[in-house]
């Protein structure tokens, strides 16, 4: 009997970091399961199906639909598409033998983030898998302690409705636990982009700094503040941006997701004001589609910078000495993994004094640090391979 296999989440919708995760999980599938059906529910299932040219289907009904200038027919229209979303989510999961949720923070609000959003998406998932008997695999996911009630009651039930789960790291499952969820029985793996392959590299990256930028407004809990938050944020890095210009360095922007475009525009346009007569080619912003092409482009730069999780994740893969200004805990925990925990900063309170220090104590201990990851990267690897081990038997 052919084996249905369902992938279900936030893909397509431009985040480099999920897509990634993705693409660890469909090279598990080749090579393991080569006569597996695969389709897909998610956000983007346009740039799914042409990226990967496998079925996909939307994972809310209400996008896409045409909007009306009522904003009473709008919530109308909404309301109306929860409850459609219950149906087109039951017959989904239960064409399927297994879904799989590849990695992600699907179980997180780290970020701005609604309750009817994803986080009632998933419980839809892991209740109707329940219900067709469809085993909902959550693999290596990563989650942090929700204070919003009924956020955290649709992750936390969703959780507990799951046929299997696993972390990325054990914040995510103490996290969970602190929720009120048994997790004795959970297991703790590297972040599935390290099973990802390293491009060749690039390039001479001698003296090249890698910068990565975010939208950045705060957290779930900072919508108040979000406007401060992102001009402080803002403001630090395009004087970091300028300070590395006048050290004579060349520097690469990069993204993790298409918001951040406008950040980058900004900080574009600050330096030809700051220095009109500077070279084009001495501060560039690559564009990309893909992680693979993310390290590609990072391949060629000496050291980075970044905020994002998966430009952190995607630098420490290349065992390239990074500062990460990060905006949860999660990138702490990954720094610290990695062997670079003195090389961090809260992008709420990012300080510019502080990250010259910590940039240049950075480079000054690169072969040191460089060797580290190395070492590291490989031990990660090795887990990996055994996540996808206990994935087959779950599959199976």
């Amino acid at each position: 009997m052919t084996l249905r296999v369902g992938l279900f989440g936030l893909l397509g919708s431009g985040n480099l970091g999920n897509d990634g995760s993705l693409e660890s999980v469909l090279d598990f599938l080749e090579e393991r399961y080569p006569d597996a059906i695969v389709d897909f529910m998610c956000m983007g299932p346009d740039k799914v199906r042409e990226r990967y040219g496998l079925p996909a289907v939307s994972l809310h009904w209400y996008y896409g639909k045409e909007r009306s200038g009522s904003r009473l027919a709008t919530i109308a229209l909404k309301t109306l598409g929860k409850g459609v979303d219950a149906v087109r989510t039951a017959l989904w999961v239960r064409r399927h033998d297994v879904v799989i949720v590849p990695g992600m923070g699907v179980l997180e609000a780290s970020l701005p983030l609604r309750a009817w959003g994803f986080p009632y998406a998933l419980l839809l998932l892991c209740a109707t898998g329940r219900i067709f008997r469809t085993r909902v695999a959550l693999v290596v996911v990563g989650s942090n302690v929700i204070k919003k009630r009924f956020t955290r009651l649709m992750f936390t039930s969703a959780a507990r409705l799951a046929y299997y789960r696993s972390y990325r790291d054990t914040l995510s499952k103490d996290s969970l636990r602190r929720m009120g969820v048994d997790t004795s029985r959970d297991e703790v793996y590297p972040d599935l982009v390290f099973s990802l392959p390293v491009p060749p590299s690039g390039s001479d990256s001698s003296g090249k700094v890698g910068v990565g930028v975010m939208a950045y407004y705060g957290s779930n809990d900072d919508r108040a503040r979000a406007e401060k938050i992102h001009t402080r944020y803002l403001a630090e890095i395009k004087r970091f941006v300028r300070w590395l210009v006048d050290q004579g360095r060349e520097v690469r922007l990069f993204t993790g997701d298409d918001v951040d475009q406008s950040v980058v525009s900004e900080i574009l346009a600050d330096v030809r004001s700051y220095r009109p007569d500077l070279r084009t080619d001495r501060v560039t912003a690559p564009r990309v589609s893909s992680l693979d092409d993310l390290m590609r482009e990072m391949s060629a730069v000496e050291t980075v910078v970044a905020t994002r999780y998966h430009n952190v994740l995607c630098a420490l893969k290349l065992a390239k000495p990074t500062v990460s200004l990060g905006y949860a805990r999660k990138n702490e925990v990954l720094m610290a993994d990695m062997g670079l925990a003195e090389f961090c900063q809260s992008a709420d309170a990012l300080d510019f004094d502080r990250l010259v220090e910590q940039f240049t104590a950075l480079e000054r201990e690169r072969e040191k640090l460089t060797r580290t990851m190395a070492e590291r990267n490989q031990a990660n690897a090795r887990e990996l391979r055994r996540q996808f081990d206990v994935l087959s038997e779950v599959i199976s």
